[in-house]
């Protein structure tokens, strides 16, 4: 018997934050300014959209597919730790089933956060995880093949259905939230089949609110299915979360630790996400090459809060730390959770405050895009983008544990951009092993309130390369010439790029560059640090850890 909605036939055997900037112009259209207000704001001459394939290439376009038949051994970092393979198991119907929406009749589940939650809430999820840990390894909806998931879709598994020489990788794009999303719908689903609680939902573990910047103490008790050895025993409870970690323990209060936290978020949430590209990453399509450039809140506090729990002791930070193994750590779910969250609360903070960009893509090359999972049955399902943009028709929801970081602006600070006249010449392609500061000229000093709104300046940095061997992370400053001066969280650091450990080897046992772009929003930096006027902007690029390579930077004008 066929895999249906109903019924299905037993098995057979069985992922960085960056920026900068110069000349030139790159723009993502998906819906619309008119060409009266761009003529009006001057902008034409510094604006160009993408070809409709989003590269300009002829072999370029379309919505992104996996298929089980291709999935291949994965690309691992040397010394992995065992499983060494990703692909899930062979599926007893030929082709997958496709996703339809839950019976709206289902009760709402809600998700509610960790430290929050209860004892008892708490031991339903230990009890959820114990009973995928006793599946047999073969069952796709067992721990060990849930974890495997993660690590298929982000170490070169998968490939493109239709360019199958090109890999398929959720992680530096515009497919790193809904791919979490669908993720999370099925691991839910099959935890409280499990349970044979229909209206269990996942906790999230809000690392982005006071109360919860802790490990939650649950996941810490070394006798509970939900412990992990793999993980930095120096942030265990009562350590509190470092939402800028990278490796260096730091010297703050805890208040002060808190109040970077909350800018941090500001940042990545607001200041940063002006746009859905910005927000999301930017777009994957079907025939281009993988990680094209990550979203604000992938890179931090995504990344930092996976780095902050893995263990730093080993050479690729495992489990939390590094892509591949992520998924194995049960904490790996509540912290996607909390992801999940944030996406809801980026939309909500846009209805709310009339933010113009805090809006999903409308391209149907996302929208079409899909990805396969097995779901509480056991059947093989390939889901949609444009299926998991509605949480309440998935049947669930989240309680609120408020936005504290809302108006949490970061200051500026006094007196850091002095000795203009000592810039030095830089030329790219460079090595960042030391700090460098450029003084970029913008396109088009723009300051009407009409020019702003039909446009966002953004500093792009191209060509990021790394080993993939370490972690990356290198600061951006903007016009803090003496960056030392500005606090961890200050205005003037306009972004920070930081990226997993994610070596690879390829089939001839050599390393894998992994190379991606960024992008920081300008507008309301620019405002906060009174430089709209200027002419040109000082940009410090500050080396934190790893090796790194940046081809160019320059500054575009942004509009979606």
């Amino acid at each position: 018997m066929a895999c249906s909605r109903g019924a299905c036939a037993p098995l057979a055997v069985a992922a960085c934050v960056f920026l900068l900037c110069a000349v030139a112009t790159v723009v993502y259209t998906s819906s619309s300014l008119s060409t009266a207000l761009l003529a009006v704001s001057g902008l034409r001459p510094y604006i160009a959209s993408l070809t409709a394939n989003g590269s300009g290439g002829a072999n370029v376009g379309g919505s992104l597919h996996t298929s089980l038949h291709t999935c291949r051994k994965p690309k691992l970092p040397p010394n992995p730790l065992p499983p060494f393979y990703c692909c899930p198991p062979a599926s007893s119907s030929s082709e997958p089933i496709h996703f339809t929406l839950p019976d709206p009749a289902e009760p709402l589940r809600v998700r509610r956060p960790v430290h929050a939650v209860g004892e008892e809430y708490m031991a339903k999820y230990e009890r959820a995880i114990a009973l995928m840990k006793a599946l047999p390894h073969t069952d796709p909806r067992s721990f060990y093949q849930m974890a495997n998931i993660h690590c298929a879709y982000c170490t070169g598994s998968y490939r493109q259905t239709t360019h199958p020489e090109l890999d398929m990788q959720i992680h530096f794009s515009w497919f790193f939230f809904p791919f979490h999303r669908a993720y999370l719908y099925f691991f839910e689903r099959i935890a409280a089949k499990l349970l044979g609680e229909p209206d269990f939902a996942l906790p999230f573990w809000s690392w982005d609110v006071p109360d919860g910047m802790r490990m939650p103490p649950e996941f810490a008790n070394s006798s509970s299915p939900l412990y992990d050895p793999v993980r930095n025993p120096r942030h265990r409870p009562p350590s509190l979360v470092d939402l800028g970690f990278v490796g260096v323990e730091s010297n703050r209060t805890d208040e002060q630790q808190i109040q970077h936290n909350l800018r941090t978020m500001y940042k990545q949430m607001i200041g940063n996400a002006a746009l859905p590209s910005l927000f999301h990453g930017q777009p994957f399509r079907a025939g281009q090459s993988d990680k094209p450039g990550p979203g604000t809140v992938e890179l931090s506090p995504h990344n930092t809060v996976h780095t902050w729990t893995g263990d730093i002791a080993l050479t690729n930070v495992e489990n939390m730390g590094t892509y591949y193994s992520a998924a194995r750590d049960p904490l790996f779910y509540p912290h996607h959770s909390n992801i999940d969250r944030l996406w809801e609360a980026w939309r909500e903070v846009g209805a709310t405050r009339g933010y113009r960009g805090h809006v999903d893509f409308t391209d149907p090359d996302w929208l079409d895009s899909s990805f396969l999972f097995y779901d509480e049955e056991s059947c093989l399902v390939r889901i949609t983008v444009r299926d998991v943009l509605d949480t309440e028709k998935l049947r669930y929801k989240f309680d609120g544990v408020g936005m504290p970081w809302l108006d949490a602006r970061p200051p500026t600070t006094s007196n850091v951009s002095k000795n203009k006249a000592l810039l030095k010449s830089v030329r790219f392609p460079l090595s960042l092993h030391k700090v460098v500061t450029v003084e970029v000229r913008r396109p088009q000093v723009l300051q009407s309130t009409q020019e702003k709104e039909a446009r966002e300046e953004v500093l792009v940095i191209e060509g990021i390369e790394t080993d993939g061997t370490e972690m990356v992370k290198f600061d951006i400053y903007v016009n803090a010439m003496e960056h030392e001066k500005v606090e961890p969280s200050g205005r003037e650091l306009a972004g920070s790029y930081m990226c997993l450990s994610h070596p690879r080897i390829d089939g001839t046992g050599k390393g894998m560059i992994v190379e991606t772009s960024m992008r920081v929003a300008l507008n309301e930096l620019l405002e906060d640090l009174n430089a709209d006027g200027d002419e040109t902007v000082t940009v410090t690029l500050v080396p934190r850890h790893g090796k790194v390579k940046i081809r160019s930077l320059r500054i575009v004008y942004m509009v979606e």
